[in-house]
C-alpha cells in the first residue's frame, strides 16, 4: 500500500504510477467515496449523461439516416470516451 503525505492545504498528490493505474490524465476529474473504517475509494470520474440528452444527438442535418449497427458503434465509442474518433469513422460511411 502506498503512503501519501497531506500538504498544508489538505491536498495529496498521486504519483505517476497511480495515475496510470487509474487511467487518469492531467486535468481529468476523480471521484472519491467515503467508506466505513476511515477509508476512501478513489476512481476515475466518468461523464454522466442521460437518455434525454442523448436522444437526437445523432440526427443529421443532411437527412442521412444511420443503421442500427452504426448507431451501436457510435454509442460504444462514446461510452469508451473515444469522442475524437467519431467524425473520422462517420466520414467513412456511405449514405
Amino acid at each position: 500500500m502506498a503512503s501519501l503525505t497531506v500538504a498544508a492545504k489538505g491536498q495529496i498528490t498521486l504519483d505517476q504510477e497511480m495515475l496510470q493505474h487509474l487511467n487518469i490524465a492531467p486535468g481529468e476529474k476523480v471521484s472519491v467515496e467515503k467508506l466505513p473504517g476511515g477509508r476512501l475509494l478513489i476512481a476515475r470520474s466518468r461523464p454522466r449523461g442521460s437518455i434525454k440528452a442523448f436522444r437526437g444527438s445523432l440526427a443529421r442535418k443532411d437527412g442521412i439516416k444511420f443503421t442500427i449497427e452504426q448507431i451501436k458503434e457510435i454509442t460504444e465509442m462514446c461510452w469508451a470516451g473515444e469522442f475524437d474518433k467519431i467524425d473520422e469513422v462517420v466520414a467513412g460511411w456511405k449514405p
